[in-house]
Parts: C-alpha cells; structure tokens; sequence
C-alpha cells in the first residue's frame, strides 16, 4: 500500500470536504431506496460518480486528470493481494462445502454449541484462531463461515452472528504479533512491536471484556426465530453428506499453514485443492450431482470440482432451514466485492491526488489544543480515512506519519499514537461498507456490513475506550517515565 501524501496548497478545506459530503449523502439515498441490495451495483456507482465529483474539484484547482488516473492506477495496484485473497477465499468456500468440511463443522457444532451460549462462544473461538493466525479475514474464512451456518441453523440473526464473529476476528488481527497490522501501527508511530502489543492491552481487555458480557446478555435474552429441531437438523446433514471427523484435516491444515507463517495466497489456495481431492474421497455423490452424471470418471469429477470452485452450487435438502446454507456461490461471488473494492479505490486515488485527504487530515490536526484534543485529532482522522480513502492501511499509514512529531511535542511516548491507531484504524475499517475491510467481511459471510455493524461490539466501543483513557489521563505514557509498569 502506498504511504505517501499528495501536497495541494491550493485546496481549502470546504472543497476537500466537497467530494465526501456529496458521497455520503448520496450513499444514504442509495442504502435507502435499495437497501441490503445497495451493494449490488448501485453503491459502486455511486462511488464512481463521488470519484468524479473529487475530479471536478481537482481539475479546478490546477491538478492534471493524467496526475489522477495514476494515483488511481497506483491505488488500484495496492489492492491485487486483497483481490486474489477474495477469489481465493470464494474458491475454498466452494470446495469446503461440496467436500462436506462446512457442513461437519455445523453438524458438530450444533451438538456442542447451545443457543445460550452460542454468541459469546462465537466471539472466543474467532478470538483464539484470529490471535493464532493473525488475520480476520482467514479467520472469516474458516471457522467464520461455519459459525454463520451453525447460527442460522440455530436460528440466530445473522447479524448478531456475523458481530461476533467480527469482534473477535479483530481482536486478534490487533493484538497478534503475526498481524500485518499491529505491525504496521507501531512502525509508523516510532514504537517497537511488543511494547506495542503490550500497551495496546491497557484499552483492549476491557473492551473485549465488555464485549463478551453484552453477548454473554444476547444470548441469554435474545429470542431466536422459532424453534429449531436440533435433531432434525443432524439427520438432515448425515442424509446429505457423508459427515466425518476427517474432514476437520483440510481446516486443520490451513490454520497450522497460516500460524507457521505460510503466505495466505499460498494457505488458500493449498486449502482449496484439500478440500477438492476430500470432496473426491468422502462426498463423490455430491461431485456426480453437480457434473449431472451418474458415475464418476475423470471428466465429471473435474467439471465438479471446477464448477464448485468457480460458480454457484446448490446442495439440495429437504429441510428449509439447511436450503439456504448448503449454496456455495465460489469465485463468482467474489466479483460483487471486487467491483466494490476497485470503485472505492477510484475514490480514494482521485481524493489523494487532488490533496484533499491531507486537507481534511491537516485540519483534524489543527484543532488538537490539548492531550485529549489529539488523541480525538487522531480518532477522528483514521475515521476520515476509512471513510473516504476506503482503505484500512492508509487509515493507520496517514495518521501515523502526520501526528508523531505533535505527540513527541507534547511529551507523549509513541506507544500512545501507535495504540490509537489500531483502536480506530484498525478495528473501525470493518463498519465502513465500501471500505475493503467492510466490503471482504460482507462478502465472505454473506451478511452485509449495515446488518452487523450494530453487533460488532468490539470494533464500536474501541474508539470510544481510547478516548475515554484520554480524557480522565488512564495509564497515558510520558517520554520521561519509566515503561516497566507496561
């Protein structure tokens, strides 16, 4: 991702703030007359047409449209990794569904994980694995999905689901040594990474324990729609596929490729080939179904495999509470967010080149008066970022550079600055629909971002936990003391 920062001297902060006003006023009109099915087209052009309104502004203010369109091209190379993550992610999900490793996850889980308990231990297990493999979009990918169907099965909102699950994909992705991001964070703030990590605890424990006990209350409060025969369920999966406890290998494997620091491109796609060659050896009924033969030979299992790696595949069942789960959109479902994702890069790059986003950054910066002033300074331009460059990087990467020297001028130890970057930057990128963050974790777990915003506890009260140690001056360190007590 490119750090640097277009200078426009010219700009004035009415016409930075033009193009953004335009945008979120027209996303609202947007989300409202189409609702969840904004994400479907619309709010991609919508993104466009904000992109050109930013050109206008810039075009009057002297910058060359060749200028902008590299920026663009320059932001649009940022995204290649996140965009073959998503194809491969809707890849995987395609084979570990036809090769019935999904659907054991559910089957099992469902024996083990009762409705009263199911959310807050949604929120642990996404915890653990995000913390061990240091990603929240692996952790989506893997156990994420599979609590989406046991969640379903069970009854739950899905958005309630989808806010544990991303509560406690973040947790981990921000405090995991092995998180690109708490790496990043303290290298721009001048820190090192374990007194980072370690600092960062002071607001991320209560957070997360304030998490944990409103789930720990939805659970235990929360009526779930209808009932749900858990044994009808059971039945419903063994008729369907061939459960086995074999099948826990394939994610097994992804998650030790992953902890040993395998790239995730690499883990995916090895994820993906397991869970073809398990669908070969445990579920050759289903690969015959979706080939539309009745015996297999090479051909059909490659037309089956391929087909369910590639396009939508639909297992069919007879219990309508499975019906939904057991559809694999593969790659194809990807395309969706990947269309998001490269409109809101268009945005982002044409708002960088014109200078606005050091514009709007500069302005947050002036009004921190006091220690409190820039801790909210810093708060609110990570917010600015994700919102208007619609990238979790540059959320951390522009702040980071533009506020270290004003902390070292006011005597605070960049610990203070990296652990703000990561209680804003980080965890908040996830609530911003046309941000990458917001767009992957939507994509991947077929809930969209506005239904499990007001559940993902742990990504909302972050920000307002490091302003809260900001403002009554909580365990916020000088250059002069002493770090042993951290």
């Amino acid at each position: 991702m490119s750090s640097k920062l277009i200078k426009n001297k010219e700009l004035s902060l009415f016409e930075a703030l033009i193009p953004v006003i335009v945008l979120v006023v027209m996303l609202a009109y947007n989300v409202f007359v189409y609702g969840d099915s904004s994400l479907g087209g619309s709010n991609q052009f919508i993104l466009l047409l904000g992109g050109s309104v930013a050109a206008i502004v810039g075009l009057f203010n002297k910058v060359s449209f060749k200028k902008m369109v590299e920026e663009v091209a320059e932001n649009v190379k940022s995204t290649t990794g996140a965009i073959l993550i998503l194809l491969m992610v809707g890849s995987l999900a395609g084979t570990w569904m036809v090769s019935g490793v999904i659907p054991t996850m559910i089957y099992y889980g469902l024996q083990i994980l009762s409705p009263s308990i199911f959310l807050p231990s949604a929120l642990i297990i996404c915890s653990l694995i995000s913390i061990a493999t240091g990603s929240s979009w692996t952790t989506s990918a893997t156990v994420g999905i599979a609590l989406i169907g046991i969640g379903g099965a069970l009854g739950f909102d899905l958005g309630m689901v989808a806010g544990a699950v991303v509560s406690g994909a973040y947790f981990g992705d921000k405090l995991s040594p092995l998180s690109d991001t708490t790496n990043l964070a303290p290298a721009m703030a001048g820190t090192d990474l374990f007194t980072h990590i370690r600092y960062m605890t002071l607001t991320t424990i209560p957070t997360y324990i304030l998490t944990l006990l409103l789930f720990i209350f939805l659970g235990l409060t929360v009526e779930v729609k209808g009932t749900v025969d858990i044994n009808e369920l059971l039945s419903a999966i063994s008729s369907s596929f061939n459960v086995s406890p074999w099948l826990f290998l394939v994610p097994i494997v992804v998650i030790g490729l992953i902890i040993k620091k395998t790239e995730p491109l690499i883990a995916l796609m090895i994820g993906t080939l397991l869970g073809a060659v398990f669908a070969l050896i445990f579920q050759p009924q289903i690969i015959n179904q979706i080939s539309g033969v009745s015996s297999m030979s090479f051909q059909s299992a490659y037309k089956g495999i391929m087909n369910a790696i590639t396009t939508e595949v639909v297992i069919p069942t007879d219990n309508k509470t499975l019906s939904d789960l057991f559809v694999s959109g593969g790659m194809k479902k990807m395309l969706g967010t990947i269309w998001l994702i490269l409109c809101a890069m268009v945005f982002g790059g044409v708002m960088d080149a014109i200078g606005a986003l050091t514009r709007i950054s500069s302005a947050l910066l002036s009004v921190a008066k006091s220690t409190f002033g820039l801790f909210a300074s810093t708060v609110g331009s990570c917010l600015a970022l994700n919102i208007t460059a619609s990238d979790q990087y540059l959320a951390i990467v522009v702040p980071g550079k533009m506020f270290s020297k004003a902390y070292k001028d006011k005597g605070l130890a960049p610990e203070n600055l990296s652990r703000t970057l990561e209680d804003t930057g980080t965890v908040t990128s996830v609530l911003v629909p046309w941000n990458t963050c917001g767009a992957y974790q939507a994509g991947t777990l077929g809930v969209s971002t506005l239904d499990y915003l007001p559940y993902a506890f742990f990504n909302i009260i972050s920000p307002f936990m490091t302003l809260l140690f900001a403002a009554f001056n909580i365990k916020i360190k000088q250059l002069t003391k002493s770090t042993s007590n951290f």
